[in-house]
């Protein structure tokens, strides 16, 4: 397909999914949008090659035109991408990587189910269970799964804000000792009564909804509950209902288009995550991690961490403790690299703990001289080349950020 072939379709620059075939009208490629018309274009940028690969600059040459859907928001241009693609199992979808490795939404079989992300080789179809042990999932039954979505920071962030609406328990957040601190945030639910746990599991339903394509319905479903229970005078319980109904009438797809690695001009987005560990003779020891995407950061991703797992000096145990637990996080969006502070000690621990937890995320490491400049960096030099200024931002706002929590736990510790 040529790019004057392209400009007679007049695709609308509005979200959904969009469909690459051939002469014989069978789909080669299925992928989603914020805009139509700016991510089909995208194709014919000059360095496709270079951000989506030579697979898929075939794809584009074998194929005579692009059809489309159009839906109401990312978050169903999304779900509907992943539906489609289950159903069609386009060839270019899956020619670069194997759909085994993709991450599926599962939902757990319990008296309160958990809604988490597992990859799709951890599932067994046949016995209807799932084997996660970093997840503390052993043969754990489920009771549906949704996918598999090619893009884990896109589905993550959909959970983000599904969970807004319809709050859900997690790995993390069905631990007994954070179990509270979830529900304060309001993304947990309650379940310390039976109308609670009824209302849970309905939600949950609704969940199901959602991750089913059916965003539309279950709005209409709202509707009608919601005036059933004015009608019999549930006033607070036709206001709840109201307000998750103009929730998913006005979702917010900001954070969704912001992670979405399918940009419309075609640029990758490139999240570096750097750790660093501060402490003093190992007293009040702590971690940070710092994000840059693009080569600018994004302070309101940053986290700390208190280090409790050492009563003496261990950088290299601190690390991984806080990889462990940062990584736990499947919700988070993970990165495109890794950045430590140190040498090979450092980098080994790094890949350790990614091994150990099925991930494959490049660990660069910047080793520092005595005054604590940048001495030499090392890793993918690919990476390195496109990003050394991003990775060089990363490090020292890593060791700015760990040096300043580090104070203030200090200064706490002596009040």
């Amino acid at each position: 397909m040529i790019r004057q072939e392209l400009d007679k379709l007049e695709l609308p620059a509005e979200p959904g999914v969009y469909f690459w075939r051939d002469a014989q009208g069978t789909i080669l490629y299925i992928g989603k949008a914020t805009s139509l018309r700016d991510r089909v274009r995208s194709y014919f940028a000059p360095d496709v090659i270079k951000t989506r690969g030579a697979h898929i600059v075939d794809m584009v040459f074998k194929s005579t035109t692009v059809t489309y859907e159009v839906t109401h928001t990312v978050l169903e241009a999304l779900i509907l991408e992943a539906n489609l693609i289950k159903k069609y199992k386009p060839y270019y979808n899956t020619k670069e990587k194997d759909d085994k490795s993709f991450n599926c939404v599962v939902i757990t079989k319990e008296d309160y189910p958990r809604i988490i992300l597992v990859r799709q080789k951890d599932i067994d179809t046949r016995t209807k269970t799932v084997t996660l042990p970093r997840l503390g999932l052993f043969n754990t039954t489920y009771d549906a799964v949704f996918g598999p979505f090619p893009s884990g920071p896109s589905i993550r962030e959909a959970l983000k804000i599904i969970r807004h609406i319809f709050p859900f328990r997690d790995r993390a957040s069905a631990q007994k000792d954070k179990e509270a601190f979830y529900r304060q945030i309001a993304l947990s639910p309650d379940v310390s009564n039976a109308e609670a746990t009824k209302e849970y599991r309905k939600n949950v339903g609704r969940i199901k909804l959602i991750l089913q394509g059916k965003l539309q319905s279950l709005i209409k479903g709202l509707k009608k509950e919601m005036i059933a229970a004015a009608k019999i005078e549930k006033f607070e319980e036709a206001e709840v209902l109201k307000q998750k109904v103009f929730a998913l009438e006005h979702i917010q797809d900001i954070s969704l288009i912001k992670r979405d690695l399918e940009r419309t001009d075609g640029e990758i987005v490139f999240r570096l995550e750097a750790y660093d560990i501060a402490h003093l003779s190992g007293k009040h020891m702590v971690g940070v991690m710092t994000v840059i995407e693009n080569a600018t950061s994004n302070k309101n991703e940053y986290r700390k961490f208190i280090v409790r797992g050492f009563d003496k000096a261990n950088d290299a145990g601190a690390l991984r403790e806080i990889l462990v637990r940062r990584l736990a996080h499947t919700e988070w969006t993970y990165p495109s690299a890794i950045v430590v502070d140190g040498n090979i000690i450092q980098t080994n621990v790094a890949r350790e703990v990614l091994a150990e937890l099925q991930l494959e995320i490049p660990v660069i490491a910047v080793t520092k001289d005595e005054r604590h400049r940048p001495k030499s960096i090392s890793g993918s030099q690919e990476i390195i080349e496109a990003h050394k200024f991003a990775i060089l931002l990363a490090n020292n706002e890593a060791h700015r950020f760990a040096l300043t929590f580090h104070k203030d736990r200090r200064k706490k510790a002596v009040k």
